[in-house]
């Protein structure tokens, strides 16, 4: 006779995790925009999942076309690291070089925020277009606009 492995008892249950939902992503893009142009500030704004895949991108009047590259950089790189993109800047510039190399990491500048919510990551938003310091405070301004 054969046994069957169809009945729940013969699975560990299954993990859940939250996801950005579209109505976060255009609140967050939103958030990024208006702290934007509240300052006058013309930047590129892109978000990406938890897998550093792009969900939203924005390019402002104004912003550098170079800044349409560097955005999703910045947040594919803080999304795939699980932490702020700055983190590799800061060891880029205090002289582990090595990490220029690091596969799949492309925006290893200030400027792009994880998406944290019980301690995974749900994606990240990369911003370029001014000072490194002011496009991660556009960044942490997006986050800020979810819902806890």
């Amino acid at each position: 006779m054969l046994a069957s492995y169809n009945h729940p008892e013969h699975f560990p249950k299954m993990k859940t995790k939250s996801v950005l939902e579209f109505s976060d992503v255009k609140a967050m893009a939103a958030a990024a925009e208006a702290e934007a142009m509240k300052h006058n500030w013309a930047v590129s704004i892109a978000i990406v999942d938890d897998g550093g895949h792009l969900l939203w991108f924005q390019r402002l009047d104004g912003a550098a076309p170079i800044s349409a590259s560097i955005a999703p950089g910045k947040a594919r790189t803080s999304a795939i690291g699980r932490r702020e993109s700055k983190v590799y800047e800061d060891m880029i510039n205090g002289g582990r070089a090595s990490f220029l190399s690091a596969p799949g990491l492309d925006g290893m500048l200030e400027g792009g925020v994880p998406i944290l919510k019980d301690g995974h990551c749900l994606g990240a938003i990369g911003v370029s277009g001014v000072k490194s310091s002011e496009d991660a405070q556009i960044a942490k301004a997006a986050v800020a606009a979810l819902p806890n």
